[in-house]
């Protein structure tokens, strides 16, 4: 009887390595062609509920593009302060080309600090996400979701 329980257990893991094998490679070739990109920003917001913010970043990706950008935020939420972020980096997943990176983002975002103000977002736009992380000056705490857009300079 445990000789059959180990049988079948074998025969389990070896069908999911044999099964997933395409998967793995279906992955594989998706990814061939993406470039990674990432961002540095500077950005000053404040918020009372409402929050509001105004930036500027460079993104730059492993196949070489570049590009300086505006930034702008906009949200509402259980959210109270003002707050600087200066050399601030984000993350983008793989993309096939930088134009897909600019547009509206779905975030949502913590943040909290009293003299040094320390922020962590993460955001949606279709297929592409984007993760952020700071530290500046300021004064902040709450929670908060909203609109975050990149547009090229």
């Amino acid at each position: 009887m445990k000789s059959n329980h180990l049988k079948i257990g074998i025969f389990i893991v070896f069908s999911g390595i044999l099964l997933s094998s395409p998967l793995l490679a279906k992955k594989e070739e998706t990814e061939k062609g993406k470039t990674k990109c990432h961002l540095q920003f500077s950005l000053k917001s404040w918020s009372a509920f409402y929050k509001s913010g105004k930036g500027t970043g460079t993104i730059t990706c492993d196949n070489g593009q570049k590009s300086d950008v505006k930034i702008r935020a906009h949200g509402g939420g259980i959210t109270f302060g003002k707050s600087k972020i200066v050399n601030g980096k984000g993350s983008f997943t793989k993309v096939e080309n930088m134009e897909e990176l600019f547009g509206g983002y779905a975030t949502s975002e913590a943040h909290a600090g009293v003299s040094g103000s320390a922020a962590a977002q993460a955001m949606w736009k279709g297929d592409v996400a984007l993760t952020l992380a700071g530290m500046g000056k300021g004064w902040n705490l709450g929670i908060a979701f909203g609109k975050f857009k990149i547009t090229p300079k």
